[in-house]
This record gives C-alpha cells, sequence and structure tokens, in this order.
C-alpha cells in the first residue's frame, strides 16, 4: 500500500509546482500530440513528462529512481505528478530519454516568447535567453558538476544574462 514519506502530517499541494506549471497550461492546448510509435498505448503522456520534469527539479531528487520511488510512494506525487496508472523504472526512462522532443521545443519556444512580452522594455539590452542542451556540457568553462552518479556527465544548470 502507498504511503506518504510524512505519514502524520498531510501533505499540501506545492504551491511553486503549480506557478510554474500554470503558464504550460496553456500552451499544451495547442502542443503536438505525442503519440506511440506502436501499437501499445503511451503508459506516460507529454504532460506527464512535464509535470516530473518540474517535480524534479523543485524537490532535488537525487535521481530518477528517486523520483519514480517517490511518484509511487508520496501522497501529493502519486495525485498530481505521476501518470494515472503510475508508471515503473524502464518505462519512465524510456519516455523520458526517447520521447517529447518535438513538444519540449514547442512548450520552450511559446514559454519564451511569452516571457519575452512580459519583460519590461527597460530590459531589452540585457541579452538573449540562451538554451545549452547536454552534448554542449563540456564547451562552459564554469559549471557546478553534480557528483551524485559517478562516470556520468551531469550538470547543475545556472541561468545568467548573455549580452551581445
Amino acid at each position: 500500500m502507498p504511503r506518504s514519506f510524512e505519514p502524520y502530517g498531510k501533505k499540501f499541494p506545492s504551491l511553486s509546482f503549480y506557478n510554474l506549471y500554470q503558464p504550460i497550461i496553456r500552451i499544451l492546448s495547442h502542443t503536438p500530440v505525442l503519440e506511440s510509435r506502436g501499437d501499445r498505448p503511451l503508459k506516460m503522456t507529454f504532460e506527464d513528462q512535464l509535470k516530473s520534469l518540474i517535480f524534479f527539479h523543485l524537490e532535488e531528487h537525487v535521481s530518477g529512481c528517486h523520483l519514480v520511488q517517490v511518484l509511487k510512494e508520496d501522497d501529493f506525487a502519486r495525485e498530481n505528478i505521476a501518470p494515472k496508472d503510475g508508471i515503473g523504472k524502464s518505462s519512465f526512462f524510456e519516455a523520458i530519454n526517447s520521447r517529447g522532443l518535438e513538444q519540449l521545443e514547442y512548450v520552450f519556444q511559446n514559454l519564451s516568447t511569452e516571457a519575452g512580452k512580459i519583460l519590461p522594455k527597460k530590459y531589452a539590452g540585457i541579452g538573449e535567453i540562451v538554451s545549452i542542451d547536454g552534448s554542449l556540457i563540456d564547451a562552459v568553462l564554469s559549471m557546478y558538476w553534480a557528483d551524485y552518479r559517478k562516470g556520468s556527465k551531469k550538470a547543475k544548470v545556472h541561468v545568467g544574462s548573455h549580452a551581445i
């Protein structure tokens, strides 16, 4: 039987999670649909993927395995983040690592366009929004490396401005 990590304290919905997820809700209605490449239906929708990624970074889980455990055992995560029928490790990692790139790019482009409209005109000289994927990590000189897994090239992202 799944249970909360804090059995004596009711877990309330994360305000930070909903604040970060709110702008995405408008974009999801016109995001390209993530479809199964085979005969079996997807165990994890693109919306589930986004929720999992946001939750992972907000709660600072130490690994994907830890996140999968939390999705099974924590009340808030099970009810609000995890796919309706739950998800196992292999299905989770297959979905996160190989699906949804087109949809993620679409959401990122729309969010960056919305952010550009919200920023005041007086900050126009702050520079471009720059995104770096994992294949460029070796080219970054000032990066703090995450040390939770040996032999893995993972990094923490630091957000800043890039003036041109």
